[in-house]
């Protein structure tokens, strides 16, 4: 609860000792001097509000440069990628809350939480008891995963979003990052867009 310049102002009148001598009616110039002395405490109690939403990496706006370098974002590979607000934001919470994972639902739910919706491929190679049917990999192919993903991923703007960004953007860029920065290193990605 934020207090007014007006509440401050009253808690620094009861504050005063009592007599003639501090009497706030009579001074005009201590009436201004506490008045000018509310006005500031109520600024930093407006600007001490604020700090507790910037805590919060999904609404952190002025901090958010702050957040991102204590997590390590951008990453080296993101460098070039023009990102918005709201992807910022995604691309912070993602790291702040990922514990790792080898698993096709771990890759598929850091790709969520970037905003994309993929599907995983896994190849194995092909061995005697497989059918004519099944592909034939070599057995490098052990070793290899797709993404599945649409050609041009769209995001939207949001309220959320700054007022220079533009209504929607398109592209993988994110996607292919993100992915290759956590995926195993013994491991070949490829990228399906469809």
């Amino acid at each position: 609860m934020a207090l007014t310049a007006d509440d401050y102002y009253r808690q620094l009148v009861a504050l005063l000792p009592h007599g003639p001598a501090w009497s706030v009616e009579d001074s005009n110039f201590a009436s201004q001097l506490l008045n000018g002395f509310a006005q500031e405490l109520a600024r930093i109690q407006a600007r001490a509000d604020a700090l507790i939403d910037e805590a919060d990496p999904r609404s952190s706006y002025e901090l958010l440069s702050d957040l991102e370098r204590n997590f390590g974002l951008p990453t080296d590979c993101m460098a070039g990628i023009d990102q918005s607000l709201q992807q910022r934001r995604n691309a912070l919470v993602s790291q702040m809350v990922s514990v790792g994972g080898q698993s096709r639902a771990y890759f598929i739910a850091l790709a969520a939480a970037a905003g994309f919706t993929i599907t995983i491929t896994e190849f194995r190679p092909f061995t005697v008891g497989m059918t004519v049917a099944d592909p034939l990999y070599g057995a490098e192919w052990a070793y290899a995963w797709q993404v599945n993903a649409q050609g041009a991923a769209v995001t939207h703007f949001t309220v959320a979003s700054g007022v220079n960004e533009s209504l929607s953007a398109w592209g993988n860029e994110l996607l292919e990052c993100l992915l290759k920065r956590y995926k195993p290193a013994h491991t070949a990605l490829n990228f399906l867009y469809f």
